[in-house]
């Protein structure tokens, strides 16, 4: 039995941990209940230390030092969640002691883990017993007695003991907490440290490697997975996290600032790289705050009520995901458990996440005063696969319905996202064909199908049924945001302006959005508009209407009591701000009319069930 142990014994060893991890993830978020019960603390830690895996493939020369500064440093790149967060900081503080090792004797590797316990515990404002902290300090203590640290049977000898306290410890947190002990069950991070140190010990002592699981999902064959924790009411809304970098970060200041916001903050990294995550209710406060210290990347802010009612919802047999460019009222997001990744919004050198860290309305004032015309970009893959990877694992089937990909290159972002979580089928990427409201008309149908108790593959179907009944009007009151764009040509704008003439956009069967129309003249748009959109529109079935307003609502109220006497059959009628993925190109006073034939996802169901 070795006395040491190098840089590619540790790779092969940290693998097989973080596949064990990985694996059990869908347990570990059925045991998540603290500090709040939204059932991701086996996605998050399966992400995090997933991005370490690429540094661990091929350690090359490295020693053990330089190896555990790549995994720390990808650690703090790709921290998720507390415990991700937590994990990440308790690396950062192994490497941070073993900068200079070529390999790790007992007493060495005893060293290194007391650090990282003791960064773990520093990087939380209100550090409690009975979580991850605790786990960490029971195998590092072990680690640290007389008899392993200086054993000389090696430190393969001692690592199985460590690995019993960490264990009995774990099987203490629930006693140690009233809302695990209330649960009956453990810590969900503490259960992921103690398989990650499980699953290397099993390779350095036994020569057992953990395969590499087939799926990140770790999804539940029966469908729908329900935490232990009961629903509770929260005080803090937003999930918040970010990177934030500098040549020196005062990191007591950027807590102290940070304290202020929310609660659940762990502050982790190093004085020229630091991981953010605070549970609070205003994102772009925090971000605000980091940006004082520095440049600000990364930002994500997760909807902690939506992610608590996936996880103890009415077993919903299908979650539904969109991205920010559907436009649809909160209020339905809600009720329907509707689930988003924000399209990505830059003025100038400031980024910000749509509808998250900056609302609506704020973003048509920035666009009007602003001299930097924005840019907006479609979420990153990773983006989506965080999202994907949280849902698969708490329902049977995820159906994600996206922007046209005739205008964005969201759906294919989507789709790609997809293709690395997915193994078994059950991430559904839909294209839309449509953009604004007629999306989120799409997407609320989806929804109400996944309320009523459908399957996937009947929604599918629907779906695609419904698109061809889906059709987007969009009234442009001034070119001249779309002239600073570069969507339209200043020539465009100053022939509109000479014939007082207002474009009208339509969708088209194949997604593209196009100039169908112009209304004559610059009075009565309103009630010309509803003409147009009547004369365009079925007669002869019940509607469903949605209408987006930039920063216009009394128009948008008019001319809905339009639409209803000109479309006349009109089921539900909704009115909603108009977010900027249509927004930044129609600027201030844009209408966007969505009119949909109204379907009831009964009709579908009954259709698919044989009569008899």
């Amino acid at each position: 039995m070795s006395n040491a142990i190098d840089a590619g014994e540790l790779a092969l060893a940290l693998r097989s941990g973080i596949y064990r991890v990985i694996a059990g993830q869908a347990e570990l978020n059925r045991i998540n209940v603290f500090p709040v019960a939204d059932g991701d603390t086996g996605t998050n830690l399966s992400l995090t230390l997933g991005s370490a895996l690429p540094a661990l493939t091929d350690p090359g020369e490295k020693h053990a030092g330089l190896l555990l500064a790549a995994v720390a440093d990808a650690l703090l790149d790709g921290a998720r969640g507390n415990s991700g967060a937590i994990m990440a900081q308790f690396f950062q503080g192994m490497s941070d002691t073993a900068a200079d090792l070529p390999h790790f004797s007992p007493e060495s590797f005893a060293r290194a883990v007391a650090a990282g316990c003791e960064y773990a515990r520093d990087a939380l404002s209100d550090p409690q017993e009975g979580t991850i902290l605790s786990v960490i300090a029971a195998f590092a203590q072990e680690l640290d007695q007389p008899a392993g640290a200086s054993s000389e049977q090696g430190l393969l000898a001692v690592l199985p003991d460590a690995v019993t306290s960490a264990a009995r410890a774990l099987e203490e947190t629930e006693r140690q907490l009233e809302v695990l002990r209330k649960a009956g069950v453990v810590d969900a991070g503490a259960k992921g440290f103690v398989e990650l140190v499980r699953g290397m010990a099993d390779y350095l002592v036994h020569g057992i490697e953990t395969d590499a699981p087939e799926a990140f999902a770790g999804h539940d064959a029966h469908g729908f997975i329900e935490t232990a924790g009961a629903v509770a009411a929260l005080d803090y809304r937003f999930c918040i996290e970010c990177l934030v970098q500098d040549r020196e970060i005062d990191r007591r200041k950027l807590r102290e600032a940070l304290d202020e916001l929310g609660n659940s903050l762990v502050l982790a990294g190093t004085k020229r790289k630091a991981r953010i995550h605070i549970h609070a209710n205003v994102p772009e406060e925090v971000f605000a705050v980091a940006r004082r210290f520095g440049e600000v990347s990364a930002e994500k802010a997760d909807d902690l009520v939506h992610q608590q009612h996936s996880t103890h919802g009415a077993g919903a047999r299908f979650a539904v995901i969109t991205d920010s460019a559907a436009d649809i009222p909160d209020a339905t997001m809600d009720r329907l458990d509707i689930h988003m990744v924000p399209v990505r919004i830059q003025f100038g050198d400031r980024s910000y996440l749509d509808k998250v860290s900056i609302t609506t309305r704020e973003f048509f004032r920035e666009l009007d005063s602003n001299p930097h015309h924005p840019t907006t970009s479609q979420p990153s893959p990773g983006d989506f696969r965080r999202q994907y990877q949280f849902l698969a694992s708490h329902y049977t089937d995820v159906i994600s319905i996206n922007l046209t990909a005739k205008v964005s290159g969201t759906w294919q972002a989507a789709r790609s996202a997809a293709s690395r979580v997915d193994a078994a089928g059950r991430l559904h990427v839909v294209d839309s064909l449509n953009a604004s409201v007629g999306q989120g008309l799409i997407v609320e149908f989806a929804a109400e199908c996944a309320a009523a108790g459908m399957d996937a593959a009947m929604t599918l179907t629907a779906i695609d049924r419904l698109k061809a009944e889906t059709h987007t009007f969009a009234l442009v009151r001034d070119l001249r945001y779309a002239v600073r764009g570069g969507r339209v040509p200043a020539s465009r704008k100053w022939l509109a302006d000479l014939f007082r003439v207002t474009p009208v956009l339509r969708t088209e069967p194949d997604g593209r959005i196009s100039a169908r129309g112009i209304l004559l003249g610059r009075g009565r748009r309103l009630p010309k508009f509803a003409r147009h959109i009547a004369a365009r529109s079925a007669r002869d079935a019940p509607l469903r209407v949605a209408i987006g307003h930039a920063l216009c609502e009394d128009e948008a109220n008019v001319l809905d009591r339009l639409l209803r006497d000109a479309l006349g059959n009109v089921v539900t009628s909704s009115i909603t701000d108009l977010g900027s993925a249509f927004g930044v190109h129609g600027g201030p006073g844009t209408l966007v009319v969505a009119v949909q034939t109204d379907r009831s996802p009964r009709e579908f169901r009954n259709a698919a069930t044989p009569a008899g």
